[in-house]
């Protein structure tokens, strides 16, 4: 995306769509991560509001690396919440509640702006170039980045929000098992996504997910 402002030229397009990435990391990533510590908060677990995460602040949340990730690919990630299991009930239950919280609040987002979307484009009807076309564009990729940040992070493996909903299912010394290798899983998440091999997949449940969406918000004013 960065790089698109100097290997194409300037152009309006790409600087809306850089905004929206740099509002998606100042607020919408605060959300996500947020979404986790107040769960955990209310599911019996302080230690997220003791280590001063329980706040909208985005730099409490953060992540050089996947902030750049987000800035460049349109994936990425902030600092995981710390959780402690064991001021849970249900350890596996609050685990998986505390982690599904952050990709369910990017659905909701992406459900919000690409309402508005929908709601411009009926109710003003851009005209190219106009004011409320280029904020139509932002809303659009503001949703398609909130869905995006959800699919990446329902992927199933550490230390991404899919691996703790996963151990619902897994027996724990398989879970356990799967933690031992946590570092090398996220190098070879990373690796793979350097070259590139989960760009297709990645993209193909992006649009997916984000066509369902805009499917759904079109109902109400009678769009298909």
């Amino acid at each position: 995306m960065i790089f698109d402002l100097f290997r194409g030229g300037f152009s309006i397009e790409i600087v809306i769509k850089l905004c929206a990435r740099l509002f998606v990391l100042f607020c919408v990533l605060p959300v996500h991560e947020f979404a986790h510590a107040l769960i955990a908060t209310k599911l019996g677990d302080q230690t997220a509001k003791l280590s001063g995460r329980l706040t909208m602040n985005p730099l409490a949340h953060l992540d050089l690396m996947g902030t750049l990730m987000i800035l460049l690919v349109g994936f990425g990630y902030a600092k995981p919440v710390p959780v402690n299991p064991r001021n849970f009930k249900n350890r596996k239950g609050g685990m998986a509640l505390t982690a599904a919280a952050g990709p369910v609040s990017n659905l909701l987002m992406a459900v919000l702006y690409m309402f508005v979307y929908v709601l411009i484009i009926v109710k003003v009807k851009p005209e190219s170039g106009s004011v409320a076309y280029y904020l139509m564009l932002f809303c659009n990729v503001v949703a398609q980045i909130n869905v995006a940040l959800a699919v990446f992070n329902l992927i199933p493996v550490p230390p991404l929000d899919g691996s703790r909903i996963l151990a619902i299912v897994l027996p724990d010394k398989a879970y356990f098992k799967m933690l031992q290798y946590e570092r090398y899983i996220v190098l070879g998440v990373f690796a793979l996504l350097l070259f590139g091999v989960l760009d297709r997949p990645l993209d193909l449940l992006t649009n997916l997910v984000t066509n369902g969406i805009l499917r759904l918000v079109a109902m109400p004013f009678g769009l298909s």
